[in-house]
């Protein structure tokens, strides 16, 4: 096993789980042949081990559970109390995904999967016999705490049985709570024998008035348990993976919960009353706003619109009209935690349908993606920019102040690329990003109006260059860059929609540079208002994936240094010290010893072909003083960002 899934504890020198969240869980989206398909996500099912969860989203079918231990075509359906069936779902556990037959996979049906990799601190898949004593105990190879479990009888007809170590305040392993009802925690005592797991064992009692029993005399049973442990083995929640808690919402159906991390995938379920098991991914839509797609573990019912959860750099917030309730929930961290090592694992450009597959995604990138940019390139019209924190619905136009528009073309639940109309136009361009340690991240936030208020972000190291866009209303674009002052940039915004020269104001940054997990604001509307809604895309120099750097003209010729091998195939330039656009050039449409066609990020105007400004080095870019744009004058100061 490679070094990189595990870290070593020196005292102990036992294992003390995966470092990354890629290499253990993975929702995937994909849509239905009829036949046959692999589903590559990464997982290492055939070696490791784990479980396979899959929900149909457009049409009424129940979502069903494949495992390891028990084999594969065993399935077992959630909202059903149903004894296992062998169902031709999953064929084949592989070491970096699955394969699937015909069921589950129905023609031009869409499906959510969510993979779950056997792991010390993180996940375990246990099979059993009944023995039918009471207080019977089951080991597990979690290592760790028990944050939720769930047992299902096999070989006949029975309950889902889920305890969860935060359904009651003082004795959870009192309780039970059904998969497959709404109903509220049961007080029973044959459930789990009255008795809380620990990190190497559950127990398991003879009989259960609920209607589930789980240690019949010959009976076959399987556990799904998941671990607690949003701290991980370092303690300081770097590396935590998971977290299985509880939050109570105020009159108002509204609560923060903080995890220490930003979650990819919840499961909310109202312990104290009666509630459907909600359960939520950013890849289907966990937009901040409206937008959130739900599914329900405990009914067949297709994917509907209810808008409940806002992920944050920390954790999650409830906004929902429910009443005062208890709720439990099973949280897992946002991935990826690895940096990147090179730029076409985070940044990709291209025109639509460039596959020539004619299926959507129009635009493809090999990875989901988490904010682009998008426009035709040869006719004047806007540059949309959309992302995945806002909703597939929502985007915002870099060349405008206007609010946060609507449309419903914009589909960024894709794993290899987003837009879902595929039609061909060569001339139709997106620049796509995926946020990753060290090189990009997006944050949303409500501003309070306070100066020297913090917003927490995971972009792992001081973000280099910051651009700010209220939502909500009519407001100019805000831009921090390192390179704008050499003493104190944080003094100092551009805006992305002008071609203004920098302007000192302390309103915007509060005289404060970022940090590594944080950000400063002041009190300006077009960064900070209260109560209005803002998105903030943060990028970083990452060695040989991006650099945001500067530089003085010096009215010739020059070399821009990146530190890269293969040239630059993403730059962004804008003058710092007096008036220019904020111009764009990419590989996709030329970056050659030569003429290159560039577009300016802050007008409407089609693509410039007619001048040499931009030429290729291994390094880098060279620059080249071109009155047309101006971006290597004599003396001036420039600020960029490129992308290898």
């Amino acid at each position: 096993m490679s070094n990189s899934k595990l870290v070593m504890s020196q005292a102990a020198n036992s294992w003390e789980g995966p470092t990354y969240i890629e290499d253990v869980f993975s929702t995937y989206l994909y849509t239905g042949t009829g036949s046959t398909q692999t589903i590559t996500n990464g997982i290492d099912l055939a070696g490791e081990g784990g479980l396979v969860w899959i929900k149909a989203r457009t049409e009424v079918q129940g979502s069903v559970l494949y495992d390891t231990e028990r084999g594969a075509e065993k399935s077992l359906i959630s909202n059903s109390n149903s004894a296992e069936g062998t169902l031709s779902g999953v064929s084949a556990f592989n070491v970096d995904g699955y394969s699937l037959n015909a069921a589950f996979n129905s023609s031009s049906q869409n499906y959510a999967s969510w993979t779950f990799r056997k792991a010390p601190r993180f996940f375990d898949v246990v099979t059993y016999t009944g023995d039918g004593t009471t207080g019977r105990q089951i080991s597990h190879n979690l290592d760790h705490t028990v944050g939720m479990m769930i047992l299902k009888e096999t070989s006949s007809s029975g309950y889902w049985g889920v305890y969860h170590r935060s359904v009651d305040s003082t004795s959870p392993e009192d309780y039970v709570l059904l998969l497959n009802s709404t109903a509220a925690k049961i007080d029973e005592q044959f459930f789990i024998n009255d008795t809380a797991p620990t990190s190497t064992h559950f127990t398991v009692g003879a009989s259960a008035a609920s209607g589930g029993d789980f240690n019949t005399l010959g009976q076959t049973y399987v556990a799904y348990l998941f671990a607690h442990d949003p701290l991980g083995p370092s303690g300081d929640g770097s590396d935590g993976l998971i977290a299985c808690g509880s939050y109570t919402n105020d009159g108002s159906g509204n609560a923060a919960i903080n995890i220490g991390w930003e979650p990819q995938f919840v499961i909310l379920k109202n312990a104290s009353g009666t509630s459907s098991w909600l359960m939520y991914d950013n890849m289907r839509g966990m937009p901040v706003g409206t937008g959130d797609k739900m599914l329900a573990a405990n009914t067949s019912s297709a994917e509907i619109d209810l808008d409940i959860i806002d992920p944050t750099a920390t954790g999650f917030n409830v906004t929902s009209s429910t009443p005062s309730a208890t709720y439990i929930y099973i949280a897992i961290r946002r991935g990826p935690m690895r940096e990147p090592t090179s730029g076409t694992e985070v940044f990709a450009v291209g025109y639509r349908n460039q596959d020539g597959d004619g299926v959507a995604p129009g635009f493809t990138s090999g990875w989901p993606v988490d904010m682009a940019i998008r426009r035709p390139v040869t006719s004047t019209t806007n540059n949309e920019v959309v992302s995945r924190m806002t909703g597939n619905t929502r985007y915002l136009r870099t060349n405008t102040t206007d609010s946060e528009n609507g449309t419903t073309g914009y589909d960024l639940d894709y794993q290899l690329g987003w837009f879902d109309t595929a039609t061909t136009n060569v001339n139709d361009y997106s620049w796509m990003f995926r946020r990753a340690p060290g090189f990009f991240d997006v944050v949303a936030y409500t501003g309070d109006g306070t100066a020297g208020r913090t917003v927490s972000h995971n972009l792992g190291v001081a973000p280099e260059m910051m651009i700010f866009k209220r939502r909500d209303t009519v407001d100019n674009w805000a831009v921090y860059h390192v390179g704008v002052d050499a003493v104190s940039p944080e003094d100092y915004y551009l805006s992305l929609d002008r071609t203004n020269a920098r302007a000192a104001n302390l309103a915007y940054f509060f005289d404060t540079p970022p940090e590594s997990t944080e950000f400063t604001l002041g009190g300006n509307g077009d960064v900070n208002a209260s109560s209005s809604t803002y998105i903030s895309y943060l990028f970083a120099t990452l060695a040989g994936v991006s650099k945001v750097g500067s530089y003085t003209g010096n009215g010739t010729s020059q070399t821009i240094d990146c530190g890269f091998t293969s040239g630059a195939r993403f730059i962004l330039i804008k003058r710092a010290d007096s008036t220019g656009d904020w111009y764009v050039w990419d590989t996709a449409r030329g970056i050659v010893s030569g003429n290159d066609p560039h577009l300016s990020l802050n007008t409407t105007a089609a693509q410039v072909t007619t001048n040499d400004t931009i030429d290729p080095d291994s390094s880098g870019f060279i620059v080249n003083q071109v009155a047309a744009t101006n971006v290597n004058v004599s003396s001036a100061s420039y600020i960029y960002l490129a992308i290898a």
